[in-house]
């Protein structure tokens, strides 16, 4: 692809993905808050209204995205684009019974629209210029959520958590604006392509390393706010601040992979699964604010690296016309897996509280990162005997 062209998708992608997730995340950051203070859920309850979005993600995603043709998915993706920006500002309108439709209905478009972001930015021909979009559309999501919850801890100084909804539905309209000038490759026929995602190792590595990480990043969303102002005192406007120093080292990762894409993705897979761990572990001993920032700074590395590198290993084990099929299957289980993290995770804090729960996490994330290595050095070691077959 030449560079007067691939600049054009570069500016889209950055544009919508970074409207995007900014005003995403702002509903999955600000929401517990809302729950526990202003609506006075339980714990459980908490977990449930966090995953009522990811579990209508899961659905359209996987259920509906992945089935469509070309032209309807442009349709149902300009169409809910639009739904989007028309509901975002409905939350300040939330009370403890509304907002579970709400939530829901904002989930049901994400799945609608994440998935074929991910295929647009992965629909270059060239490897190298592919991965490098790929790594650039995660790298908006990596600003996104920087610079995000610094706009928020801003606005939270002159208005309540109801009326920032208001604000940032600014990025919701953007998402429906830039939702128009999206492309979508041409299937043959206009049908969808049958393929076997988990038959392919890519996809199954890409899952794992998802696995390890999204358990921590559930509990660091739906409780890490909750963690700093309970356990060390902070304001609303500082514990939402610091998912903005979260995000801070998670950019610097992808900014890394956009320069540089890995011809081998071993390391940035052992640096994510050691950093991991070693994360988990500091939230667990943290003693003050300062200790928990630091490991909220070690955390944000493994988050940086985790997504575009699943990515990358999808975007090598299919080709242009599978990866709607495998980007929908992707975001369905990673958003299915987020529908039931939040309410395991809620659950676990409701009986041990929330730092002995981050101390809990640590055996299943070494678990996920046992499974990772085992499915990446198996598909290094079949290779190896295919290419030894090919030459004898």
């Amino acid at each position: 692809m030449k560079k007067s062209i691939t600049l054009i998708p570069a500016i889209i992608i950055v544009g919508i993905t970074f409207a995007l997730r900014a005003s995403n995340n702002m509903v999955i950051t600000t929401l517990p808050l809302i729950a526990r203070y202003d609506f006075h859920f339980s714990s459980i309850l908490i977990g449930l209204v966090s995953s009522l979005a990811a579990i209508f993600a899961f659905v359209s995603s996987g259920f509906v995205n992945s089935r469509l043709n070309s032209r309807l998915r442009k349709k149902f993706f300009v169409g809910f684009a639009i739904l989007y920006a028309i509901v975002f500002p409905l939350f300040y309108f939330s009370n403890p019974y509304n907002v579970w439709l709400l939530a829901s209905f904002l989930g049901f478009a994400m799945g609608l629209v994440m998935p074929n972001l991910m295929t647009y930015a992965g629909m270059a021909e060239d490897q190298r210029t592919r991965e490098r979009m790929l790594s650039l559309y995660t790298l908006a999501l990596s600003t996104s959520l920087i610079l995000g919850p610094f706009i928020e801890s801003v606005v939270l100084l002159k208005v309540n958590l109801f009326q920032a909804f208001l604000v940032f539905s600014i990025f919701a309209a953007i998402v429906a604006v830039f939702s128009f000038t999206v492309k979508f490759p041409q299937d043959s026929k206009f049908q969808s392509v049958n393929v076997n995602v988990w038959r392919r190792t890519g996809f199954k590595l890409s899952i794992a390393l998802n696995l390890m990480y999204a358990i921590p990043f559930g509990m660091l969303t739906t409780f890490g706010g909750i963690f700093a102002v309970e356990s060390f005192k902070a304001s609303y406007s500082l514990a939402t601040a610091l998912f903005g120093l979260f995000f801070a080292t998670s950019f610097l990762g992808r900014l890394l992979l956009t320069i540089n894409p890995p011809k081998n993705i071993w390391t940035p897979i052992w640096i994510s699964g050691s950093l991991t761990i070693i994360g988990l572990l500091m939230v667990f001993l943290s003693p003050n604010l300062m200790f928990y920032i630091i490991a909220l700074f070690i955390l944000g590395i493994p988050h940086g690296l985790t997504y575009p590198v699943s990515l990358i290993s999808l975007s090598r084990s299919f080709s242009i016309e599978e990866r709607n099929v495998a980007n929908s299957y992707f975001s369905a289980i990673m958003m299915g897996l987020s529908s039931f993290i939040p309410v395991i995770i809620s659950s676990a804090v409701n009986f041990f509280g929330i730092r002995d729960s981050f101390a809990l996490l640590l055996p299943v994330s070494v678990a996920f990162f046992v499974m990772v290595v085992w499915i990446y050095f198996n598909e290094r070691s079949q290779a190896k005997e295919r290419k030894q077959v090919i030459t004898r």
